[in-house]
């Protein structure tokens, strides 16, 4: 008897195994193989990473320049340090008691360079965006300094300054009758759900106080209509910065719920062919710049990155043959146009991959210059109870939502939307085209050791030598009055207003900016220099902090 129990406990065990090393095997090759697609590694190597810094000589030396050349970028150091201490001494001082009092300002300020580097740089270069004033496309700092932006606001500024400026000035007025009032919907947010739906093609809209507030919910109708528990996001997506999608690196819970898979890949599609657990695949269609890495920053520059114009007809197909894999297998494709909602086109993403989604989310422009959070969907998704089960019900609510002002400034970005106000079109056909191949042209025929890709108006910058100091061109970069967002070169975000002049006097700053990197001798590299020997070289120095020697220059 015991015998039988056992061949029977066997055999179940080894259909049970049967069935699931297949789906094992198929998650395993669909995870990307970095640490992006690790996420719970990820979290194990960050905790571990011990801090080390290059301090006096070795600051200027780390990459085994000559003594010449170490000069030359210490003249150069000190030269910008005196320059910008010289033009802002009021922003500076701003930067410092932000910091001191401020966390977010704290925290930026900590990862606008690489680690090793950043307490020389706050000593020397302390960076504040104290904005006074907005003109056209520039911006005024607290010393009355005038700078190109291309901050983008966060992505939020597609229209131009002015045109935000106006949709808060009319909406304010628009509301002012009603105030602050909350509970009740002002008549306008009638008009913005049938923009909206219109807008996105879907049957229903919510509104929420901000982006990752609607990815939030987003996700959690897939999960109440489905009945499953599983997400997908990709490599490298940033999807809001709450646990349930924000997974790996700055994530304080393990979110064994959301899976990391390959971009654009195969092996994804097969995986979610054969699962039945996943509820909802997230995707940010800026990834299409950089699949399966995170938005670039200086802050992690370590060595060349290097960047080409996305193979958008590629990832189209891509899109839709998931969109067909979702559809087959009952999961709800959602489409995250937080950052890139009406950037590359007016209908966002749908439009111009020409793939519909199931759920999509908006925010930041979408709100005429205030805060805002969108989620549109499928009637069958949107709907937050059960008729015939009168206690089951999907909950979500906001003190904020639908907040009179919000609404009277989006309606007044939805009317300008409408009206054609909007100076876009595809992101390849677009003036954005001739506009980068134009700043290529510039690059090329200065030497600069610099490239630049885009999607419509989101121009990232890549460094084809590679060398442990790119890093040091965002400060060149703000020397020639450019006013860049806290992650640096990694991603230029224009307003639809610059005209071609505007955009010519950006070029001539970034070639300025690059002779002057050049001539103070950061792009100097040793012959036959990679990004693996300089990977190799960080660990070396990583190895040594762990067993408390200095870190050394490289031979």
């Amino acid at each position: 008897m015991i015998t039988e129990i056992g061949a029977l406990v066997g055999a179940t065990t080894a259909g049970y195994l049967g069935l699931k090393a297949p789906n094992r095997l198929r998650l395993s090759l669909a995870k990307h193989p970095s640490l992006a697609g690790h996420p719970r590694l990820a979290r194990r190597v960050a905790r571990r990473l011990p801090y080390y810094r290059h301090t006096g000589d070795a600051f200027f030396v780390c990459d085994g320049a000559p003594p010449a050349i170490v000069e030359r970028r210490r003249r150069g150091f000190e030269t910008l340090a005196g320059e910008a201490a010289q033009r802002c001494p009021r922003s500076i001082a701003y930067a410092r008691s932000l910091e001191a009092s401020v966390a977010d300002a704290a925290f930026i300020n900590r990862h606008r360079v690489p680690f090793p580097f950043r307490e020389g740089v706050r000593d020397a270069l302390p960076l504040a965006s104290i904005i006074e004033a907005t003109e056209g496309n520039r911006v005024r700092d607290a010393d009355g300094n005038w700078a190109w932006d291309v901050t983008g606001s966060y992505g939020m500024n597609v229209l131009g300054h002015e045109a935000y400026q106006a949709c808060l000035e009319r909406g304010a007025e628009r509301a002012r009758a009603v105030g602050p009032y909350l509970g009740g919907y002002h008549p306008v947010v009638a008009d913005n759900a049938e923009l909206l739906q219109r807008l996105a093609g879907l049957d229903a809209v919510s509104f929420h106080m901000s982006g990752t507030e609607a990815v939030m919910q987003a996700v959690r109708l897939a999960r109440y209509h489905t009945g499953r528990r599983r997400i997908v996001r990709f490599a490298g997506a940033y999807h809001g910065w709450w646990d349930g999608v924000q997974v790996g690196v700055g994530s304080q819970r393990p979110a064994p719920d959301c899976l990391t898979l390959r971009d654009a890949d195969e092996r994804s599609l097969r995986m979610l062919a054969k699962r039945r657990d996943i509820a909802a695949v997230l995707v940010s269609p800026l990834q299409v710049l950089h699949p399966n890495q995170a938005a670039p920053g200086d802050g992690t520059l370590v060595g060349a990155r290097a960047v080409s114009n996305p193979d958008t007809a590629a990832y189209a197909r891509w899109l839709a043959q998931l969109r067909s894999v979702c559809t087959e297998r009952g999961i709800a494709l959602i489409f995250d146009e937080v950052f890139s909602g009406f950037r590359i086109a007016a209908g966002g993403a749908q439009e111009y991959f020409g793939v519909a989604a199931d759920l999509v989310t908006y925010g930041k422009s979408l709100g005429g210059g205030l805060p805002v959070g969108v989620l549109c969907g499928r009637a069958s998704l949107m709907k937050r109870y059960r008729d015939d089960r009168p206690a089951d019900i999907c909950f979500a609510r906001g003190t904020f939502n639908a907040h009179p002002y919000v609404m009277t400034c989006m309606n007044e970005f939805l009317l300008r939307l409408d009206a054609g106000d909007l100076a876009t079109s595809g992101a390849d056909s677009g003036p954005w085209q001739a506009r980068v191949a134009r700043l290529n042209a510039a690059l090329t025929a200065n030497e600069l050791p610099l490239a630049a890709a885009h999607i419509g108006s989101v121009v990232t910058l890549g460094y084809t030598a590679p060398s442990r100091y790119n890093w040091m061109f965002q400060f060149y970069l703000r020397a020639q009055g450019l006013a860049l967002n806290w992650t640096g070169t990694g991603r230029l975000i224009f307003s639809h207003d610059y005209s071609e002049a505007d955009f010519n006097a950006v070029i001539d700053a970034i070639v300025d900016a690059g002779h002057a990197m050049h001539r103070d001798g950061w792009w100097w590299h040793p012959a036959g220099q990679t990004n693996r020997r300089i990977g190799r070289q960080i660990t070396g120095e990583m190895i040594r902090a762990r067993l408390g020697r200095e870190p050394r220059a490289a031979e």
